[in-house]
């Protein structure tokens, strides 16, 4: 029954890509960490491995992801994709390049695409560079990034920094003539040596192409909009079935709350909107630099007030705060200050009956499922493009939960995830 087998560098990308092939017509399970020898293969097309690897030590990033491949292949999935972030982010050493190159190596197949366009979030790439609506990537608010900025939007370029393999372009020129053009291109690249080829896209229809001309390579690379055309393939070549809603999860209950630990702009906004339609606290952790105690402080706050409306919890902020946080206590303690808070708060929530959580950030996500111990979740419907609801399978409570990147969403994002309406 597996037919796709992913594994996606953070837990909000592994949501975003499953999100893209449940519209499709997959169903699918993201699996959270890299599942033991014995753990059950989920009755799903469409297997994701949601690991916590994009800012971790790149040889850690690469043991992990070898782990993921060869239980995914033990399942039976008969293609791979390796999920990173439509802004190709990682750290300065790389973990995109050299996890591509491991997986490469494992599968034995010599060369993969990578294309991390997503249109539908304003992610295009054009004669190699990557755009964020209509800003250079390194000029979008992502050369600000606390962990991961991108100072550079030419991906052949960055990638080939992360690599001592060649990097080819496939053009829009080329791509805007089909997938037998694009097909073409790549083999000639292959030829030439190149083991990687960053293919423009800028539109959906692009990525339909693209992924028509990938229907025989083994691994694909990307962002989860190039997944958009990998379920026809399976469909046409008689593998997949028609699902009858593969989007149904079970119905929600329970109190409801936001945590938001991004800092991406997009996040800032919505944090901004959502303050005046429900009770927000905004923790400092640069006046409280302790996990703990920012913790008891938003616990201490809840106190009567998980009624009908979510609340929000944020340690989100601007870049000079981040920036003054990080001088204070070192870019990684920064960030793990705010992973481990808001994953206490989350806990502390889940004990007070709260049963559909929104959490913004992958590494938050990371962080807050982990501490929940959730192991599985199955995809459902999006509330905006690249951030469904998922529901927590076989662990503790009935646990809706919705993780988003920090960088996805309108800036009504939080109340349209409780289908809330409020004046624009």
């Amino acid at each position: 029954m597996a037919l796709l087998g992913a594994i996606a560098d953070d837990f909000t990308g592994a949501t975003d890509l499953a999100s893209m092939l449940v519209r499709q017509g997959m169903r699918a399970v993201q699996l959270i960490g890299v599942p033991g020898a014995s753990d059950p293969v989920p009755e799903a097309e469409a297997i994701i491995v949601a690991l916590k690897s994009r800012t971790a030590p790149a040889a850690e990033a690469v043991a992990e992801s070898l782990a993921a491949l060869a239980w995914l292949q033990k399942a039976g999935c008969r293609q791979f994709f390796f999920k990173y972030c439509s802004t190709f982010d990682s750290t300065a050493q790389g973990n995109i390049g050299p996890v591509a190159d491991a997986l490469i190596e494992a599968l034995g197949c010599g060369f993969a695409l990578a294309c991390p366009a997503f249109p539908a979030n304003g992610r295009s790439v054009y004669q190699g560079h990557l755009f964020v609506g209509s800003l250079l990537l390194n000029e979008s608010g992502m050369e600000n990034h606390p962990l991961t900025p991108m100072k550079d939007a030419n991906l052949v370029r960055v990638l080939s920094h992360q690599t001592e393999a060649t990097v080819g372009l496939v053009p829009f020129a080329t791509v805007a003539q089909g997938a037998a053009a694009i097909r073409k291109a790549m083999t000639q690249l292959k030829e030439q040596g190149r083991r990687y080829a960053i293919v423009d896209a800028v539109s959906n229809d692009d990525l339909y192409a693209i992924g028509e001309a990938a229907a025989h390579h083994a691994l694909i690379t990307g962002g989860s909009g190039v997944a958009i055309g990998l379920p026809e393939n399976f469909r046409r070549a008689g593998k997949l079935d028609a699902v009858t809603n593969p989007a149904s999860l079970p119905a929600p209950s329970g109190q409801t709350a936001i945590l938001a630990g991004s800092c991406s702009r997009a996040t800032l906004f919505q944090i901004g909107f959502a303050k005046n339609h429900l009770p927000t606290l905004e923790l400092d952790a640069l006046a409280t630099p302790d996990a703990h105690t920012l913790a008891a402080q938003a616990i201490a706050w809840l106190d009567g007030k998980l009624r009908t409306t979510p609340v929000l919890i944020a340690a989100s902020a601007p870049p000079d705060k981040v920036a003054a946080l990080q001088a204070k206590l070192g870019r990684e303690a920064a960030g793990v200050l705010v992973e481990e808070a808001l994953a206490e708060i989350a806990e502390a929530l889940v004990a007070r009956g709260v049963r559909q959580l929104v959490v913004a950030g992958g590494e938050t996500s990371g962080a807050v499922v982990q501490r929940l111990g959730v192991q599985r979740l199955r995809i459902g419907a999006e509330i905006d493009p690249g951030v469904p609801w998922t529901f927590a399978e076989g662990t503790g409570p009935a646990l809706h939960l919705a993780l988003k990147s920090g960088n996805f969403g309108g800036r009504d994002f939080f109340l349209k995830a409780f289908g809330m309406e409020a004046a624009q």
